[in-house]
């Protein structure tokens, strides 16, 4: 089959394409035909070899979100047929081949069938934004109705999903951008509130929101120094999630509030193998979701070919994508 790989780490430039077998099916999963892969932030990192730790032994097929047709099934798969459209985070890491190919390998714990109401395109775009957006507010928060939730960078990836999924679990929504122009584009997301970060402090839109209390619940997708912003503005007894915590901070705040503090790492089930079954679990809620227009992912107008990735990589590095930047196989 046909397949982008690199066989070192580096520039997007790094891509070749080559002519690989054709995955071996194996009990418990799925040969999927690849029609649209989508490139995220850890798809950068791995091909840049800034994670070598979790990175595909060399030469290697990148690309974890897949969305596909089924084509074999392997043994002890029952929940579902060839033909079967459908969606996942499946591999682009160590010891799972990627979505670059004409054919794709695929744990079938890990996949959905495909949302109807939604295009190859933004299908492709929503597998590991929308697990890592659900397992933050209601595995790790317990977000709730009624709650306030604050939601640090409300356009980006993981971001805009977090605030359709909170504004769908009736929380009252509040969310940060960094321009002018974003605002209405969150509020188009279903945000109550939209703050532009670079004009207010926390200490401001604290005190206007909440009064000086702070919110129930923090959802920090940036990281880094904002995470010491997210422990500001929690509320005593308040929990803050982040999906960025490489950094050292001074938890000085956390403990005077009682605070609780969680991370999300949606690779953990493809590179340990544990809790596989929930990831599909998660997106068989998205699919309904989606389905009843509740979720819609912002894609990128530029869509590219999947022997374009070099191309679809340098957008995404360059912070001029407005969406999610996604491939298709034809």
């Amino acid at each position: 089959m046909k397949a982008q790989v690199i066989t070192q780490f580096g520039e997007p430039s790094v891509f070749v394409s080559m002519d690989i077998p054709k995955p071996m099916l194996i009990p418990g999963h799925v040969l999927i035909r690849v029609l649209a892969t989508s490139v995220n932030p850890i798809d950068c990192k791995i091909r840049a070899g800034m994670v070598p730790e979790i990175a595909p032994a060399l030469p290697a097929v990148l690309h974890g979100d897949v969305v596909g047709v089924i084509e074999e099934i392997g043994d002890g798969v029952i929940q579902f047929k060839r033909g079967d459209e459908v969606y996942g985070f499946v591999g682009g890491v160590k010891g799972a081949g990627g979505a670059l190919a004409e054919y794709m390998l695929a744990d079938a714990t890990l996949l959905a069938k495909k949302p109807k109401a939604l295009s190859l395109a933004e299908t492709a775009a929503l597998p590991i934004v929308s697990i890592t957006a659900w397992e933050a507010l209601f595995s790790k928060a317990k977000l709730s109705e009624g709650q306030n939730i604050l939601i640090h960078g409300g356009v980006g990836g993981v971001g805009h999903i977090a605030v359709q999924l909170a504004k769908w679990a009736k929380a009252n929504v509040y969310t940060t951008v960094l321009a002018e122009d974003d605002i209405n584009l969150a509020k188009s997301f279903g945000a109550d509130f939209v703050i532009n970060a670079r004009e207010e402090s926390v200490e401001d839109y604290v005190q206007r929101y909440t009064d000086g209390m702070g919110f129930d619940v923090v959802f920090d997708t940036v990281g880094g120094l904002n995470i010491d912003r997210s422990l500001q503005a929690t509320k005593i007894n308040g929990a803050v999630v982040t999906t960025s915590a490489r950094s050292t901070h001074d938890l000085s705040v956390m403990h005077n509030k009682g605070l609780s503090l969680h991370v999300v790492f949606t690779l953990n089930p493809l590179l340990t193998g544990l809790g596989r079954a929930e990831h599909g679990q998660i997106l068989m809620s998205i699919q309904k979701l989606a389905d009843a227009g509740y979720v819609r992912p912002l894609v990128d107008s530029r869509l590219f070919k999947i022997d374009q990735v070099e191309q679809a990589h340098m957008l995404l590095e360059s912070g001029g994508a407005r969406g999610k930047v996604v491939m298709l196989q034809e």
